[in-house]
C-alpha cells in the first residue's frame, strides 16, 4: 500500500512540474498546462478518496496522537 501511495505522490509532483514546463514553453498558446494541472487535481482526488478508504477498511492506521 505504501508503494502505490509513493507512486501516485510521486506522479502528482510529476505532473505540477511538467505544467510548469508547458507553462514556460507554451507561453500561454495551447492547452496543456491545464491539461497536465487537470490530471494533478484529479490524482490527488483520487489519492484522497484512496486513504480514506483504506483507513475505513482498516488497511491503514492513523496515527492516534498527532502531536
Amino acid at each position: 500500500m505504501k508503494i502505490i501511495v509513493l507512486a501516485i505522490l510521486a506522479g502528482i509532483i510529476f505532473m505540477l512540474f511538467s505544467a510548469m514546463r508547458y507553462m514556460v514553453t507554451d507561453r500561454g498558446q495551447g492547452t496543456r498546462t491545464v491539461k497536465a494541472l487537470s490530471i494533478r487535481i484529479g490524482m490527488s482526488i483520487v489519492l484522497f478518496i484512496a486513504l480514506v478508504a483504506l483507513v475505513k477498511l482498516g488497511y491503514v492506521q492513523p496515527n492516534p496522537r498527532p502531536f
